[in-house]
């Protein structure tokens, strides 16, 4: 994300003109919007046009919008942005008041503009503007027969491709059915590799499977890059590490991420950073429950005690569409920062923010 304008007054409404720059920024892009705001854009607009002869006709034409924001779709496969409001602004082709969908698009500028500028929205921008939290892991979550592609960004865990192949059980006498369709799998898998991880960003692939399948599968990798004269692979080889999991589905990812190997290779990476403060709070929570606290109104309290040494809380909860409630969420995080603790906010769409939402609102001192 490049921040190309900002314009916040001292009471804290402005407005701030961005550009996103690849997928990810539009997931940042989401958590800086609400219903409310005014969003300036350029799009598409399909426009009747009536010739002199009286017959009707309709053509696209590209112009900017200014939008009073009242809904907000965000496709997270895709990464797909898509914005529908009122506009503010009458143009040519556009009266005011008239309903319009904008979809964002990458390497194509808009402004934001809002009534209050907080200071986790204002974090958000300051995250996704800076480049060294970039550095990205991709992941090989593997079984016989299964295995999940995925990318490990600072903010999100997208599956990337899923491949299955049956694989038939070894026969007395006879393997031969049972290898053809393991190479078939593993064949699948690298092609999966190669097509969807940037190697120019990705600085560790994982490659975890329970027993000896990893193993297998790297080993049939270096064999056919070789064979191939694959120069990516060859040149990237010590990139991959390989992990063990308990099985190929992606919920093994947290699995995979908690390991201490893997956390000290990866120690310059956001996603191995909020696992550990999840580990952390586990350990905490088995070991000496009487410091560690969940639940908002237990957790206020302790924030007013000055008791807080670390707060973990999920994005969910400042994308609120009720002002009161999400100002109570950013006045906790900034009591706890006013007072020398660490907030770790979590992404719900990250391995650890997804278990999140499975065991509730989870804050940790």
């Amino acid at each position: 994300m490049k921040l190309l304008h900002k314009d916040i007054e001292k009471d804290n409404a402005g407005q701030v003109t961005l550009m996103p720059e690849e997928a990810e920024d539009m997931w940042h892009t989401y958590n800086l919007l609400q219903v409310g705001d005014s969003l300036r854009a350029s799009t598409i607009r399909k426009v009747q046009t009536e010739s002199t002869t009286g017959s009707v006709g309709s053509s696209r034409v590209r112009t900017t919008l200014t939008l009073c924001v009242e809904t907000i779709d965000f496709d997270s496969q895709a990464c797909q942005l898509r914005v529908k409001g009122t506009n503010l602004e009458e143009n040519q082709y556009v009266k005011m008041g008239a309903y319009h969908t904008i979809e964002l698009e990458l390497n194509r500028k808009f402004t934001l503009a809002k009534k209050s500028w907080d200071s986790i929205v204002l974090d958000r921008i300051e995250q996704a503007c800076d480049a060294t939290q970039k550095a990205d892991v991709a992941a090989v979550v593997m079984q016989e027969g299964l295995a999940n592609v995925v990318l490990v960004t600072p903010a999100m865990t997208l599956l990337r491709a899923k491949v299955e192949v049956t694989i038939p059980r070894k026969r007395r006498g006879s393997c031969t059915q049972h290898e053809k369709a393991l190479e078939r799998f593993y064949e699948a898998v690298m092609q999966a590799i190669l097509r969807h991880i940037n190697f120019d960003v990705v600085k560790c692939i994982l490659v975890a499977s329970p027993g000896f399948v990893k193993d297998q599968f790297i080993t049939y990798l270096y064999k056919e890059a070789v064979r191939q004269d694959n120069k990516i692979l060859l040149e990237n080889r010590p990139k991959f590490m390989l992990v063990h999991s308990s099985s190929g589905h992606k919920y093994s990812l947290k699995e995979i991420l908690s390991d201490p190997t893997v956390t000290s290779r990866l120690s310059d990476t956001k996603a191995a950073g909020e696992v550990k403060a999840l580990e952390d709070f586990y350990k905490m929570l088995q070991h000496e429950p009487d410091r560690a606290f969940y639940g908002v109104a237990h957790v206020e309290k302790a924030a007013d005690a000055l008791a807080i040494d670390t707060l973990l809380i999920s994005d969910k909860l400042f994308r609120h569409q009720d002002v009161p409630t999400r100002s109570r969420y950013v006045r906790l995080v900034d009591n706890v920062r006013d007072n020398g603790g660490n907030v770790r906010i979590f992404s719900s769409l990250h391995v650890s923010g997804e278990l999140q939402g499975i065991i509730g609102h989870f804050d940790y001192f």
